[in-house]
């Protein structure tokens, strides 16, 4: 078999790196070209691979025979079409299933790795390499292969520890900070971590794929979830290195910014953010308390958050006296950021309402529609060229893909 990698590697990666042509177009498919081998499987390695396809990367997504990607079976819930966890990161893949522990199969996932532009894996740091699927062993024969590899605690010291996002949200810092200050240490309604992680990750394989245009070489890229995590703690991090200060649980409450928080109103809570003195100012006369923007206590943001217990009060006798609706939409109008706490359907509602557009639908491979997703967050102009293939079912694409990488 020929590897394909050796034409691969003479790719002219200069090819559309002119910064002065700028072809005209409706749509747009930036990553049309690329090869990406996802050898990984739960959230953040998926997530950042259905980016990249969603940019409009070819993805063939390696699966184990018959089990496939864990959250295949992660649920309730599930859609007509499976699980909705699985469904969530895997739209515009092809589904090959190997067997990487059978000579054949491996030798296919080979071909595959040394055909690719991208290839992005979250196995337990060295299982790649004794696959003979590592960075060093493929490279040479691909030198212009982008290799992420994405794990729990990095290739070194934490090498052995499982990666799972609650446990890093326990273990970096995360839980520390979330929940209220008298209860018990709370995690991310979602797995946050892991998502961060996807983004570093895709962050990482778009630059080095921009640098490959340069240096015509690949390289490898390493993101782990507890850095993704800790570089995510922005001033929270920064409160200790700077300061010394170890922060703790606040619920709500902004720990240097106030009024900045839940406030409660006649009928429930309003999240209010006040970022500035003219913003507190409007708050205060839209409440009818003129004096507390003049009030000592109040002058400035510093005093606010040192006084925080009594402002809060006085605040919040004045709310109640309407609905958390009302409020939102009378300071709303006076530039004041507030809005109510809405459940995810509602979220996805306003989105709608303000013209963003934040579902797609997305087709079988007949063009039939099978259901909605939420789109790639990112508005182009010219608009990107539309993708919109449904999570594949396991091994849905053996038979082509196969037969492709067995043409040499």
């Amino acid at each position: 078999m020929v590897p394909a990698a050796a034409a691969g590697a003479g790719k002219d990666y200069m090819e559309h790196s002119d910064p002065g042509h700028h072809p005209v177009s409706s749509q747009v498919s930036p990553l049309e070209g690329i090869l990406v081998a996802d050898f990984s499987r739960v959230l953040a390695g998926p997530l950042a691979t259905m980016t990249l396809a969603d940019l409009g990367a070819r993805v063939i997504k390696v699966e184990r025979p018959g089990v496939g990607d864990d959250t295949r079976s992660w649920g309730p819930p599930f859609s007509a079409t499976g699980s909705t966890y699985f469904e969530s990161v895997n739209r515009n893949k092809e589904s090959l299933c190997l067997d990487l522990a059978d000579a054949a199969d491996r030798e296919l996932a080979r071909e595959l790795s040394l055909r690719a532009d991208v290839l992005v894996e979250n196995f337990k740091p060295g299982t790649m390499d004794r696959l003979g699927l590592g960075y060093e062993q493929l490279s040479e024969a691909n030198p212009g292969l982008v290799y992420a590899s994405i794990s729990g605690f990095g290739s070194a010291g934490g090498a052995e520890l499982p990666g799972y996002d609650f446990v890093v949200q326990a273990m970096g810092g995360l839980m520390s900070i979330t929940g209220a200050a008298d209860g018990e240490a709370t995690k991310a309604g979602v797995a946050l971590v892991d998502v961060l992680t996807a983004k570093d990750a895709t962050i990482g394989i778009l630059a080095a794929l921009r640098a490959r245009t340069a240096h015509r070489r690949g390289a490898r890229i390493e993101v782990n979830l507890l850095s993704s995590l800790q570089g995510a703690l922005a001033n929270q991090a920064q409160a200790f290195l700077g300061a010394g200060i170890v922060p703790g649980r606040m619920g709500n409450v902004h720990p240097s910014i106030a009024p900045y928080q839940l406030l409660q109103c006649g009928d429930g809570p309003l999240a209010v953010a006040c970022g500035n003195d003219a913003q507190f100012a409007a708050l205060c006369a839209v409440l009818g308390l003129p004096g507390a923007a003049a009030d000592p206590r109040f002058a400035g943001n510093p005093q606010r958050v040192r006084n925080r217990v009594e402002l809060v009060a006085i605040l919040e006798r004045a709310l109640s006296a309407g609905t958390a609706a009302h409020w939102q939409a009378r300071l709303t109008a006076a530039g004041v950021p507030a809005g109510r706490v809405a459940g995810i359907d509602e979220g996805l509602s306003s989105a709608e309402s303000l013209g963003l557009a934040p579902t797609i639908e997305v087709h079988d491979a007949g063009g039939t529609v099978v259901g909605r997703q939420v789109r790639h967050p990112g508005q182009w102009t010219p608009p990107l060229l539309p993708r919109t293939q449904a999570p594949p079912a396991l091994g849905e694409h053996d038979t082509a893909v196969r037969a492709w990488l067995r043409e040499g």
